[in-house]
């Protein structure tokens, strides 16, 4: 069944204070579904229920008559480096939310849950497209994107879709990678990382939370979803629309050696190597993808 355009949903977010959760909420709310929002503090709006994950508690009622889950939460995976504590929180951060949500959809009989992941499930594939089907791959990311899929687990055994938003570095004008990237390139101090020729997946933030409402509208979707543009690109391609679409030369290459001294593993999994993931779900199901190319994407995020 699919929900008609008349018919409200009542949706709870986790994580709608962040770049992605703030437009998800006004764009849902926008197409008249019913959005409560999960916060970390005492609720100070009418929409607002409490929450404390590592305590296992969520305001009671909260779920009543609530059709789907969307979880959003995990701490910036970029934000610094991986020291050990550091990736003990990146763990922590998405899958103790994540089991705790799992079993609230479980115990309440939510029909949906889409919880979010990543694209570096895949680890790196080099030149290899890979589309949903795909196995994980190696590495500390795609080890985190695994086992955050598996908190899911208490959700899908009650009966609950569940669908795994495994979502691209997001393109937005207020913030995420575009916040750091675009001062540097505006001051002609960007430029390809490495070869260059590795995969660089990315969506835009229009198409981030497009996808995610159309997969929220349609229950006959469900499992790991790419949310990746339609067209991959590499670091170098990135670099050269970015440039152009600022119009400024990106004349320097950083070199490997460089971001692995600085960065460390973190430069590795997430600069150096990437999949090339496709959003084959997506297009089979017949989303209509807004920004196709990663040119259109940055000229819609940063041309406003």
């Amino acid at each position: 069944m699919r929900f008609g355009e008349d018919l409200r949903v009542r949706v709870v977010v986790a994580g709608s204070s962040g770049l992605i959760g703030t437009s998800l909420v006004a764009h849902l709310r926008a197409a008249g579904h019913e959005v409560l929002r999960l916060v970390r503090r005492t609720p100070a709006a009418p929409d607002e229920r409490g929450w404390d994950p590592p305590a296992g508690r969520i305001d009671d009622g909260t779920f009543d008559g609530v059709d789907a889950v969307v979880n959003l939460n995990g701490a910036g995976i970029a934000d610094r480096p991986w020291s050990g504590a550091r990736k003990q929180l990146l763990r922590d951060s998405r899958n103790v939310p994540t089991e705790v949500l799992a079993g609230a959809v479980a115990d309440h009989g939510v029909r949906s849950l889409l919880n979010q992941s990543g694209i570096n499930y895949y680890g790196d594939t080099g030149s290899r497209v890979v589309d949903e089907t795909a196995p994980a791959g190696a590495g500390f990311l795609a080890d985190v994107c695994r086992d955050w899929e598996a908190a899911t687990a208490p959700a899908a055994k009650a009966g609950a879709r569940v669908v795994l938003l495994r979502s691209a570095a997001v393109l937005s004008p207020r913030g995420g990678i575009l916040g750091r990237l675009r001062p540097l390139f505006s001051l002609m101090l960007g430029g390809r990382i490495g070869t260059g020729q590795q995969a660089f997946p990315w969506i835009s933030l229009d198409d981030q939370v497009g996808a995610t409402r159309f997969l929220l509208e349609h229950p006959e979707v469900s499992g790991p979803v790419n949310l990746a543009g339609p067209e991959p690109a590499t670091n170098a391609e990135f670099t050269a629309a970015l440039a152009d679409v600022l119009r400024r030369p990106a004349p320097l290459a950083v070199p490997s050696f460089a971001l692995k001294a600085v960065l460390g593993q973190m430069a590795e999994e997430m600069v150096l190597t990437g999949p090339l993931a496709v959003p084959a779900v997506l297009q089979q199901h017949g989303y209509q993808f807004r920004h196709v190319s990663v040119r259109e994407a940055l000229a819609a995020a940063l041309e406003r």
